[in-house]
C-alpha cells in the first residue's frame, strides 16, 4: 500500500525569503520533514544548506515544528507530515544581556 504525499504549508522566515522569491509561504509535498525539505530544495536552491549540516542532520539553530509540536521531540527529519500540515521554520534566537 503506497503511503499519500501530503500537501503542507511552510512559513518562511524573513532570513530565508530571498531563497523563496520573497514568499513568506510555500507549499510542498512530502510525506515527511525529511521530503519535504528535498522538495523545497528542489525548488528553493540553497534552502537545504540554510536547513541542514553537511551530514544532513537538522541545524543546531534552526528550529522546525509540524503543526506546534518541535520535530526535536518527535522524529527529526523522518517526522510524517499529515495532510494539511502547518510546517513553521524558525531560526534560533540567542544573545542579550543578562544584566
Amino acid at each position: 500500500m503506497a503511503t499519500e504525499v501530503s500537501e503542507v504549508t511552510v512559513r518562511i522566515p524573513a532570513p530565508l525569503r530571498n531563497l523563496t522569491g520573497g514568499q513568506g509561504r510555500v507549499t510542498g509535498h512530502a510525506q515527511s520533514l525529511r521530503g519535504l525539505i528535498d522538495a523545497l530544495e528542489a525548488e528553493y536552491p540553497g534552502l537545504r544548506e540554510r536547513l541542514c549540516n553537511q551530514d544532513g542532520s537538522l541545524c543546531q539553530y534552526v528550529n522546525v515544528f509540524v503543526n506546534e509540536d518541535d520535530v526535536r521531540l518527535l522524529q527529526g527529519l523522518d517526522t510524517v507530515l499529515p495532510p494539511g500540515a502547518r510546517v513553521s521554520i524558525l531560526p534560533a534566537v540567542a544573545g542579550g544581556s543578562t544584566d
